[in-house]
């Protein structure tokens, strides 16, 4: 349960309406926190989101004329725009699309609009990872052993980095400068690979981020990823929430997180949670922030900092008590944190499933289609964070996560065993998901005893993960589709015991341990 801090009866906005500058279950995520704290929200939306809930969440709807994301999401100027005609004091970025654009934070600010992030210039400068490196080394927070590389001709780089990986040993890792999500990033395990990667790496963050900048870091495996959630307001008080357990991935992308982890004690979440806040401190942070670090035994390093909503606060809210979004908003207020960190306790365990439209079986491979049934898991402990209801389109277009269900219990071992459950409830027809993927991964050993590293999943299923009797639940799936439509007020009556019996529904339950 959210802590109702004493603030929000006092509290005076200098905004008092909100435009999200989102879709989806972030957007509704912040549309509900505007409500609890008496705030009107506007929402942004395309044609393609005509039937999405969060229309009903919000008090306005502006349609933002456009077919790609360049002209809808990503267009400055026809925000700012629906901001100004619609009353809107404040813009809510989420996570995604402009949350981690300066420019963006730039030019609402200079629309005299209240931005709901940091600064301007700490999403530069943490933006920019090898910035951030130079700035962590500034401040002693440790880092990946590397060497960053400020040429952008390939002769110059091979040389450099030619220079750097005798020294750093093989395998290295070439990172983009900009941006994320894996893009930019190629593995080089030998000096013949070198030319190849840094072309092509180079290629690809000139292609996803227009900056071909790289720079290299010595390949660490077999590690953990841990970030810190950190809250700063503007008077130079930093606190963080503890640590989130990241490390199941595939392609560089989250999949289950927990809080806390199963790897971490009290000393090296205090030690950690230092680091976090002396990254935080360098840049003159304000608001909420996640820094990530790559933990190597009890050697952690940074890795990057994101100056925004993370996809996975929730598991953080529900063992601290703290709502993350509605600090976002009072520390945008100008109001200071309400609190200190010795009032900061961890309670129970938390863990979060991502669900993907996706097909495990192809390498995760994002999919598309309708959702033509949808029921969600309800019961104590458990909630849901979704953008979508049954009847939506999930096209490709977007990012491809339909929904996170976050459960939290007293102890990590129940915690695993409700989220088995929730999954087991989740009942998502119409498109290929990675529902079953998660329940299997909850029942993998290695997980079950937290002994996960950020190569778990592609060292054990290299070519995609492929369920059992996979045509059988795909023919279940399609006959409870048929039946579901023929249910009438007698279907649970005893005299239909027997089609009860074989109810696909239940028969696609019972196909998971």
């Amino acid at each position: 349960m959210m802590l109702a801090p004493e603030w929000m009866k006092n509290a005076k906005f200098p905004f008092g309406c909100v435009l999200i500058a989102n879709r989806g279950e972030v957007a509704c995520r912040i549309a509900r926190a505007c409500k609890e704290l008496q705030l009107s929200t506007v929402a942004i939306y395309t044609s393609s989101d005509n039937n999405s809930p969060l229309l009903d969440l919000c008090d306005q709807n502006y349609l933002l004329e456009g077919e790609t994301l360049q002209e809808t999401f990503l267009n400055i100027e026809a925000i700012i725009d629906a901001a100004k005609k619609t009353g809107a004091q404040a813009i809510h970025p989420g996570f995604g699309f402009l949350s981690e654009s300066a420019k963006f934070a730039k030019a609402v600010t200079e629309a005299e609009l209240v931005w709901i992030g940091p600064s301007p210039e700490s999403i530069e400068i943490m933006g920019d990872k090898m910035s951030a490196r130079e700035k962590m080394k500034s401040v002693g927070v440790p880092l990946v052993p590397g060497h960053e590389v400020y040429s952008t001709k390939i002769n110059e780089i091979h040389k450099e980095l030619i220079d750097a990986s005798s020294k750093l040993g093989f395998p290295l890792l070439l990172k983009a400068s900009a941006g994320g999500g894996g893009k930019g990033m190629r593995v080089v395990n030998r000096p013949s690979e070198l030319a190849e990667a840094i072309e092509a790496a180079q290629r690809e963050a000139q292609t996803a981020f227009g900056d071909g900048r790289i720079y290299v870091e010595k390949l660490l495996t077999d590690c953990k990823h841990i970030e810190i959630q950190i809250l700063a307001d503007g008077y130079g008080n930093i606190l963080h929430l503890g640590e989130r357990e990241c490390s199941l991935q595939r392609r560089h992308q989250k999949v289950i997180e927990e809080c806390p982890s199963p790897a971490i004690g009290e000393r090296l979440r205090n030690l950690m949670g230092a680091a976090g806040i002396a990254a935080a401190a360098a840049v003159t942070y304000m608001g909420a922030g996640t820094v990530e670090f790559l933990l190597d035994e009890d050697k952690f390093y940074f890795l990057e900092m994101n100056t925004r909503l993370q996809v996975e606060h929730p598991v953080t809210e529900f063992v601290t008590g703290i709502d993350i979004v509605h600090e976002q908003f009072r520390i945008a207020a100008g109001l200071p944190l309400g609190m200190s960190q010795k009032q900061i306790s961890m309670k129970g365990h938390s863990i979060e499933s991502r669900v993907y439209a996706e097909d495990p079986s192809s390498g995760f491979l994002p999919s598309a289609g309708p959702l033509l049934r949808l029921t969600m898991p309800q019961g104590p402990g458990i909630r849901i964070d979704s953008g979508v209801v049954e009847g939506n389109i999930i096209d490709t277009n977007f990012d491809p996560m339909i929904a996170k269900i976050i459960v939290h219990a007293n102890d990590r071992e129940t915690a695993i065993m409700r989220m088995k459950n929730a999954l087991r409830e989740t009942v998502l027809l119409g498109l290929q998901t990675n529902i079953e993927f998660l329940h299997a991964l909850l029942c993998d050993e290695d997980v079950v005893n937290g002994n996960t590293d950020t190569n778990l999943i592609e060292r054990k299923w290299p070519n995609g993960w492929t369920p059992p009797n996979d045509s059988e639940l795909f023919a279940l799936g399609a006959m409870a589709c048929i039946i579901s439509e023929k249910r009438g007020p007698a279907y649970s009556s005893q005299s239909n015991n027997n089609v009860i019996n074989n109810d696909p529904f239940l028969k696609l339950n019972s196909k998971f341990p």
